[in-house]
């Protein structure tokens, strides 16, 4: 079993990218409340802060905090991606070290994260965050991504609605701060 270099920080902040296996999928959009479950579920079981999201159509940013003496992020990811897949048919193309380990090949079975350092920091990867819709050529402002904790930063007056564009449409649906 390969053991990753990861920086492990009981109550840390980190961000992450998340990514399904086919990136042509639109698979996280079209299942976002199935998304929004697991996540909820495992935050209530696994206690943790989310400070941003994106939801995009193949991949996901997030920036969590962690409770005080608990590192164990990858154990949560582990629950999301498991609680999101079930019910969900198995991928057509499924690789057969996938296959042996009973994997559905919806998810890369790795992610990228980043321990947050300080607040410069954490403010560039929240902006991040709220940008990327805008960086893949989904929609022209970020008001318009309906599936963004923007709408909850906003909502807070951490952020104006023109952030980055006009104001638009959207929903805080995503949106957990504190």
């Amino acid at each position: 079993m390969s053991r990753y270099r990861r920086s492990v920080v009981p109550g840390g902040t980190y961000f992450f990218t998340v990514n399904l296996a086919d990136r042509s999928s639109r698979l996280l959009i079209e299942q976002i409340d199935r998304l929004r479950t697991a996540l909820q579920t495992v935050r209530a079981r696994h206690p943790f802060q989310t400070i941003a999201i994106c939801v995009l159509p193949d991949h996901l940013h997030a920036i969590w905090r962690l409770p005080e003496g608990n590192a164990d992020f990858s154990g949560r990811w582990s629950l999301v991606k498991r609680l999101f897949s079930s019910g969900l048919p198995a991928s057509e193309t499924l690789a057969p070290s996938k296959a042996a380990k009973r994997e559905k090949g919806i998810w890369q079975r790795r992610f990228w994260e980043h321990q947050i350092r300080d607040d410069t920091d954490l403010r560039r990867h929240v902006d991040y965050v709220h940008y990327n819709p805008v960086k893949h050529g989904l929609v022209r402002q970020v008001s318009d991504w309906p599936h963004s904790s923007f709408h909850a930063w906003v909502k807070l007056g951490d952020l104006p609605k023109d952030w980055a564009g006009e104001a638009g449409g959207g929903d805080a649906e995503f949106g957990e701060r504190g």
